[in-house]
């Protein structure tokens, strides 16, 4: 089974519950690497914790913080990550299509919670097309 690993703050958390149950519905093995609750918390602790899981486990992740710029900001410090904060179905296919994105990063009071379901689906069913592509990638994390 296709493996997500998912992770927010505390205004992400009851749209993180959402897509865990959504994913668990269709057959994906979630990883939830927290938070557990409402109470005020620090996003990059989260955003840290799922990119090292990401790296270490394979697999495909997402961070739900209030706006997503918080989380996709923090994820992409890690090397190996390519995290895209994504507020349309387009956005979530051209991140993976183009830019072979691992992490999707959703605001989740700025986007609703069909449209995120929506997002996450584009994001999960949308595959790498590699060619030119990878070139580009290649040079997101410059080799000493």
């Amino acid at each position: 089974m296709p493996l997500v690993h998912l992770a927010s703050d505390h205004a992400g958390y009851a749209l993180k519950d959402i897509l865990a149950r959504e994913l668990s519905g269709r057959g994906f093995t979630v990883r939830d690497h927290g938070t557990n609750s409402g109470e005020s918390c620090d996003y990059p602790v989260f955003a840290h914790r799922l990119c090292a899981a990401v790296l270490r486990e394979g697999g495909q992740g997402i961070l739900v913080c209030g706006s997503g710029i918080g989380m996709s900001m923090a994820a992409n410090r890690h090397d190996g990550i390519r995290a895209a904060l994504c507020t349309t179905e387009l956005h979530a296919r051209l991140s993976r299509r183009h830019n072979d994105a691992n992490v999707l990063c959703l605001g989740a009071r700025i986007t609703g919670e069909e449209l995120a379901l929506a997002i996450m689906a584009a994001f999960l069913e949308t595959g790498f097309e590699g060619g030119r592509h990878q070139r580009r990638i290649d040079q997101i994390t410059p080799r000493a």
